[in-house]
C-alpha cells in the first residue's frame, strides 16, 4: 500500500478546525478484523472521532456510493478501516484515504494489509480540509461536524470534478444541508449549495451505532455537483447570501434600508469600482455561517459613513438598491422564501445599478 505526505491546500482560508477520523471499514472474513471496536487505543470524542460499528448500515453507505467499475474513490476519515475495507472489495479500481490520526492510519494500512488489498489503498496522512485531495469519481466520508462546511466548500467550489460525494453528518446539519425553499429549516448554507449541486436525504443513522456514542444521530446524504456552471461570481455570490440569510426572517425591502447595511454595500460598491472590474480575493471559509441571525445591518448611527461620502450620494445609492428590489418584485419577500432563481435575478439586478456585495 502507498502512503502519500500531505501537502497544504491553497485555500487555506476554508479551514476551520483540524480534522479528525471518525468512520471505520470492515470485511466479511472473521480474520481479517471486526466492526467491533477493541479499545486498542483511546478514540477522542471531542475531536469527532467515533467509529461506526453497525455491518448493516456500512453495507448500504458502500451500496449508496453506487461504485462502478474502475472508478476512483476518495474516503475522508477512514478511522481503523470498517468502511474502507468495504470500498476496497468494490469495483473501484483504487481508494484513497485521508487521515490526520497516525494511530488510525496505521490501523487501517494494517487492515487493508490482512485483507490482502493493500495495492488498492493509498493512506493520505494529513488535515482533510488542507491536503490537496487526488482526481476521484466518487466521494465517501463520515465528517466531524466541525469541518462539514469547509469540507463541503472545498469538494463543490475547488478544482475538483467527481460525480457523487456520499457523506455521513450530523442529522441536523444533514437537514439544514437538504432543505428547500419555503422549508423552515432554509438556509444560506443550503442556498449556496444548491447553486452548484443537488442534495439528497438517503437515510437516518442511530448514534448508538457508534463506538463511543454521540449525543445525536446521523444521516446520509448524497451530493451531486449539477454538470453546468452558474454564470455568477462566486465571490459576489457567497457575500450577496450572507447579506440576505443573516437575518432571513426579515423582508428584503427591511433588510435593504438599514443604515449600517446601505453603507456598508456603499463602500463595498465604491471598492469594487476603483478595482475596474476586477475580482477580489474569494474567501471559502465557510459556506454558512452557523447562525441565522447576525448584527449586520443593525443600528443607525452616522459612525457607520463611508469616508468622503455626501448625503446625496447615499441618498441616491439607497434608490438604486430599492429599484433593484422593485424591478424584481421582492421586496416584501423573505429570503428563506426564495428559490435560487430569484436570487440570482436581484443579485443581477443590484449588479447591473452598480451595487456590489465584495
Amino acid at each position: 500500500m502507498k502512503r502519500a505526505v500531505s501537502a497544504p491546500w491553497a485555500r487555506r482560508t476554508v479551514r476551520q478546525g483540524c480534522f479528525y477520523a471518525s468512520s471505520t471499514s470492515t470485511s466479511s472474513s472473521p480474520e481479517a478484523a471486526s466492526e467491533k471496536w477493541d479499545g486498542r487505543f483511546r478514540l477522542h470524542k471531542p475531536r469527532g472521532q467515533h467509529l461506526l460499528t453497525n455491518p448493516r448500515v456500512l453495507d448500504a453507505i458502500a451500496r449508496r456510493a453506487a461504485i462502478g467499475p474502475g472508478d476512483a474513490v476518495l474516503e475522508v476519515g477512514p478511522g481503523t478501516g470498517n468502511l474502507t475495507a468495504r470500498l476496497l472489495a468494490s469495483p473501484a479500481s483504487r481508494v484513497a484515504a485521508v487521515e490526520i490520526d497516525p494511530r488510525m492510519v496505521e490501523a487501517v494500512t494494517a487492515r487493508a494489509a490482512a485483507l490482502g488489498l493493500a495495492d488498492k489503498l493509498t493512506v493520505i496522512a494529513g488535515d482533510a480540509v488542507e491536503v490537496d485531495f487526488p482526481e476521484f469519481d466518487v466521494c465517501v466520508a463520515n465528517i466531524p461536524y466541525g469541518i462539514s462546511s469547509p469540507l463541503i466548500a472545498k469538494l463543490l467550489f475547488g478544482a475538483y470534478r467527481f460525480r457523487t460525494a456520499t457523506l455521513l453528518l450530523q442529522k441536523e446539519f444533514a437537514r439544514r444541508l437538504a432543505a428547500a425553499p419555503g422549508d423552515g429549516e432554509y438556509n444560506r448554507l443550503a442556498a449556496n449549495v444548491r447553486l452548484v449541486a443537488d442534495v439528497r436525504l438517503l437515510m437516518d443513522v442511530s448514534k448508538r451505532d457508534f463506538v463511543p456514542m454521540p449525543r445525536v444521530d446521523s444521516s446520509l446524504v448524497e451530493i451531486r455537483p449539477r454538470a453546468v456552471a452558474p454564470g455568477v461570481d462566486l465571490g459576489e455570490w457567497l457575500a450577496f447570501t450572507r447579506a440576505c440569510f443573516g437575518q432571513k426572517n426579515k423582508t428584503l425591502g427591511a433588510i435593504f434600508k438599514q443604515k449600517r447595511m446601505v453603507m456598508e454595500l456603499f463602500s463595498r460598491s465604491q471598492r469594487a469600482e476603483e478595482r475596474d472590474g476586477r475580482a477580489g480575493a474569494v474567501s471559502l471559509s465557510a459556506l454558512d455561517d452557523g447562525s441565522d441571525e447576525d448584527s449586520c445591518g443593525e443600528g443607525d448611527d452616522d459612525g457607520n459613513r463611508a469616508a468622503g461620502c455626501s448625503d446625496e450620494e447615499v441618498a441616491a445609492f439607497k434608490i438604486r438598491i430599492a429599484g433593484a428590489l422593485d424591478s424584481a418584485e421582492l421586496t416584501g419577500k423573505r429570503p428563506s422564501k426564495l428559490s435560487n432563481d430569484e436570487l440570482l435575478q436581484l443579485l443581477r439586478l443590484f449588479n447591473e445599478r452598480g451595487v456590489r456585495f465584495r
